[in-house]
């Protein structure tokens, strides 16, 4: 018995060793094969450069030769992997084949390949490590950009954000010179008169003007060293109270000293438009626009000097003055605010805003000398000042450009969007300013001054249910409009200020009405000239005081008619004889004229439109009265009086 067990495990062991050898064999030979995920299609997770097919399938490679593939695409926002393995000899569709060849890396590291529009494709091999296909390396992240390491952080962003430093260094000094030192400044010697050098010191004391200066603050007539290093001798001028304040500058109401007459201290009541330091760019505008002896103009605010004010080399305290003449009546939107026009106040004060518009356009002046014309550019009520009830100024040119023909359009490129949005004109709304021509610039001058003159009509009282005061557009935009809302109404709705019928039933105020709707057309070439607005109102004016004369004429010659009849009868009738020279008297008006009519009123016709009326005599006591009235007149034509002039 134990024989044939002894045999049984002799005969098991002998087959053992005996099959051993294959068994080592065949497992040797799978070990050379590459073990690698094997899937048509999975959706990858990413984290940061790294990502993993979630492929739930793995094999051995058929071949030893074969290694593992990763093949990434990305459509859109769709990312695919398919994992297999294959042979690098052999060619794989939309591979390279040299990538495949030198995929020796134990890693999968992606490459990029070229495919069809709209795909991105990248793909790797590997082998020596079991699914190496699983994990998908990429120099860049997934979505495209380089991914650093976090100890390479920090000096690549110091060194990416020292240029940006000094740059923004070199910028911000070059802008503080230029906004401070920059040459060629007006000289306040060359821009004022010879004033007087008395000085009151108990009235004006040596104050330099600080920051947020308080009513009352004096500023004496003392010395003072500018940018240049050259003493300067600044006006005795006294600060009372701040009348206005706008985008750029403060405005002041101030006093000048003269000299002492008597023992009593005389001086000037002046507005001082005060800037800041850092609108040095706008007053030095306002100072060359000012300082040109050719742009004095009645209609224009009168310029008396320009300084600066404050320590010297001390920029933040440093302030830019601009001494001008003073109006008390304030600024044109204030004075409508609180009053009405007559329709004589309303012609002669547009009269003078379209002569003082009208001045600055032109390049002559009044008595021929060649000059720079200038565009305004900011043309609104509250820049434009009353003189009087009949007369207006011009004001604040901070945004003024001279048109000077020897400059080119480079020099006019930041020319175009400037102003305030309200008054802009549709061209400047829309950016589309023709900077080739110069004319294009008084244009957009002349639709602000359209918008001005509607407000001073709109506050009439010739007119028919006259409300309060509104700006242009009134309600229809807010308070302080911005562009976009402003482009919105004037150049998609094509939006003007409504001129009620009412107004036109007055017939001046129609024709006016008339010459500000082709002053806002929206082509600039069909707008009026400023001087032809001159002339327009012009001939209102002119047949607006003839009639005016011709009423008092007439007024005056029945008058003097009924006196002259009166004395007649009382030196030569007897007392008991005057109802014989009632009679005669009946019977010569009778017989010479309508019964009902005591004077004589003919119009000569449309080319002059006015009334001339008269007394043909008196014969014996007789009043010799008529109407005669040209055949040409139409008897019920009432607009005779008014018309267009040929501009």
């Amino acid at each position: 018995m134990m024989a044939r067990c002894w045999t049984l495990w002799t005969g098991i062991l002998v087959l053992f060793l005996a099959g051993f050898p294959v068994v080592v064999h065949s497992f040797s030979h799978h070990l050379n094969f590459n073990f690698c995920k094997w899937c048509e299609a999975s959706s990858p997770t990413c984290k940061e450069n790294v990502c993993f097919t979630n492929c739930s399938l793995s094999s051995f490679c058929a071949k030893i030769e074969e290694i593992c593939i990763a093949i990434w695409r990305k459509t859109n926002e769709t990312m695919l992997v398919q994992t297999l393995c294959h042979n690098p000899a052999l060619p794989l569709e939309g591979v390279d084949a040299a990538l495949l060849r030198n995929a020796t890396h134990r890693e999968c590291h992606m490459v990029s390949q070229p495919a069809a529009e709209g795909v991105a494709m990248t793909v790797c091999g590997c082998s020596a490590e079991h699914e190496c296909n699983d994990k998908l390396i990429f120099d860049k992240g997934a979505n495209g950009f380089s991914k650093l390491q976090s100890k390479d952080v920090i000096p690549v962003v110091v060194v990416s954000l020292v240029p940006l430093f000094l740059v923004a260094i070199v910028a911000t000094a070059a802008f503080y010179f230029y906004r401070t030192r920059r040459p060629l400044k007006p000289h306040p010697s060359a821009t004022r008169p010879d004033w007087q050098n008395k000085r009151t010191h108990e009235l004006y004391g040596a104050y330099d003007l600080p920051l947020g200066n308080q009513q009352g603050v004096m500023v004496s007539g003392r010395n003072e060293y500018n940018w240049d290093g050259e003493m300067v001798e600044l006006l005795p001028i006294k600060l009372d109270v701040l009348v206005g304040k706008g985008r750029f500058a403060e405005v002041w109401r101030g006093r000048l000293l003269l000299g002492d007459r008597g023992g009593q201290s005389s001086y000037e009541t002046v507005a001082v438009k005060v800037f800041p330091s850092v609108e040095y760019v706008s007053w030095r505008n306002e100072c060359s626009i000012y300082s040109d002896p050719n742009l004095q103009h009645d209609n224009v605010v009168r310029f008396l000097a320009a300084e600066e004010r404050g320590r010297s080399g001390h920029a933040p305290i440093r302030k830019y003055w601009l001494v001008l003449a003073y109006h008390s009546l304030g600024n044109l939107q204030d004075f409508l605010t609180s009053n009405t026009l007559s329709w004589e106040e309303l012609v002669a004060m547009a009269g003078s805003i379209a002569k003082g518009v009208a001045h600055l356009h032109s390049d002559t002046t009044p008595t021929g000398v060649q000059k720079v014309p200038v565009a305004h550019r900011d043309l609104k009520s509250s820049n434009i000042v009353v003189k009087d009830r009949r007369e207006c100024a011009l004001c604040d040119f901070g945004l003024a450009l001279r048109l000077d023909v020897s400059l080119t359009v480079d020099d006019y490129a930041n020319s175009g969007q400037v102003g305030t949005a309200r008054y802009m004109a549709p061209e400047v709304l829309e950016s589309r300013v023709n900077l080739e021509d110069l004319e294009a610039f008084k244009q957009m001058d002349v639709y602000s001054m359209a918008l001005v003159l509607w407000e001073m009509a709109s506050r009439c009282n010739a007119i028919q249910e006259m409300k309060s005061y509104e700006p242009a557009f009134g309600s229809r935009v807010c308070e302080q409009p911005c562009v976009d809302s402003m482009r919105d109404l004037v150049l998609r709705d094509r939006g003007r200020p409504e001129i009620p019928s009412t107004w036109t039933q007055h017939q001046g105020m129609n024709i006016l009405c008339s010459t500000v709707t082709e002053c806002w057309d929206h082509d600039p070439e069909a707008r009026l000239t400023a001087h032809c607005v001159v002339e327009r109102i012009h001939a209102l004016q002119t047949e607006g005081e003839e009639e005016q004369r011709a009423n008092l004429a007439n007024e005056s010659s029945t008058t003097a008619n009924g006196q002259h009849t009166h004395t007649e009868k009382d030196s030569e009738t007897p007392d008991n004889d005057q109802t014989q020279t009632t009679t005669s008297f009946s019977a010569a008006i009778s017989t010479d004229s309508p019964v009902d009519s005591q004077t004589d009123t003919h119009t000569d016709g449309l080319a002059n439109g006015q009334t001339d009326t008269h007394t043909d005599g008196i014969a014996n006591g007789q009043t010799d009265t008529h109407t005669e009235k040209d055949s040409e007149t139409p008897e019920n034509d009432q607009t005779a009086s008014f018309t267009h002039s040929p501009c």
